[in-house]
């Protein structure tokens, strides 16, 4: 069903519109037999991305969701029934800054009188830990904004995301490094049979966000898990099958990823939120040993890690 104008279908405010999730969730949204009018937030209306979601109907809303805008950020949540809030910490690599534009968000929409508010959040790793990793700053600032949330008063519930597969084609970011045997390997400071609840967050991130959003019965204060579990030798072993390649988990000693994390140019600060969130994963897992959801409810099967690799385009990185 297409996105509507039609004043009595619910107006859906969504965060980051031109992004991964925030597209996903609009894709999810029109993809629905139920309608909608859409409200998407960008900094930059001119961009392709957004002009082509102002042809599919969204109206698109240009705003900097920062401190400094506080009275347009609530102008702009104005009239929604219902919000999808995410923020990019990799943007500023400012933990206290997301936290603080986050909660301003919230407050805007509660004062908007919206119905729900959905969240993109992740788990809190200093909690799940025991306090034995503190220092995930850019996991651990989306839970206190959920646990803000909760106490809003609005009806709220916290999507997390699992470990994004797209992270594995990006040249700039990806594991994946060439070796002198012809092989590639996923050099990671973690074990080959670590697991990630991976998914494809552009193409189903959106589901999740969806089924909330369309529950008779708005589950509040509740977390909502995604990805698909697989150890990251199973995901070396399926992006091996798909593209004929051979392709292998290659454990390297923390000390050396960091060095080399440090080497790209990330300031310390995140080099340990980086250390620290693969040492929580490793011992304690992505989601502090709770279990991604089943996919039941949802309009569709969320693509499987094998499908995406299957389709994806891996010319950039296995080369």
């Amino acid at each position: 069903m297409t996105i509507t104008q039609d004043p009595t279908a619910p107006l859906v405010a969504v965060v980051g519109a031109t992004g991964a999730q925030g597209g996903s969730v609009i894709k999810a949204l029109a993809e629905s037999n139920k309608p909608y009018r859409i409200r998407g937030f960008t900094r930059d209306s001119t961009k392709p991305a957004s002009q082509q979601l102002v042809a599919q109907g969204v109206e698109m809303h240009t705003i900097s969701l920062v401190l400094a805008n506080l009275k347009s950020v609530f102008d702009a949540f104005a009239g929604a029934n219902m919000v999808f809030l995410v923020t990019n910490f990799w943007e500023h690599l400012d933990a206290e800054r997301e936290t603080a534009e986050a909660k301003m968000m919230i407050d805007a929409a509660k004062a908007a009188g919206v119905d729900r508010i959905v969240w993109s959040g992740l788990p809190d790793y200093s909690k799940l830990s025991g306090g034995k990793y503190t220092h995930v700053v850019h996991f651990d600032g989306k839970a206190a904004v959920a646990e803000y949330g909760r106490r809003s008063g609005v009806p709220f519930v916290d999507v997390q995301a699992g470990y994004y597969a797209s992270n594995l084609l990006s040249p700039g970011r990806t594991p994946i490094k060439g070796r002198t045997d012809g092989a590639f390997a996923i050099r990671v400071p973690v074990s080959p049979t670590t697991s990630l609840p991976v998914f494809d967050a552009e193409r189903d991130y959106g589901l999740y966000v969806r089924h909330v959003l369309e529950a008779p019965v708005l589950p509040d204060g509740a977390e909502v898990r995604t990805g698909e579990y697989l150890t990251m030798a199973e995901m070396a072993l399926q992006i091996s099958q798909a593209t004929g390649k051979r392709v292998v988990v290659e454990q390297i000693p923390m000390e050396q990823y960091e060095k080399e994390a440090a080497a790209k140019g990330l300031p310390p600060h995140v080099v340990l939120d980086m250390s620290d969130g693969y040492n929580s994963v490793s011992e304690f897992g992505y989601y502090g040993g709770k279990t991604s959801p089943s996919v039941e409810g949802l309009a569709r099967t969320p693509i499987s890690f094998s499908e995406f690799a299957k389709t994806a385009d891996w010319t950039k990185v296995l080369v």
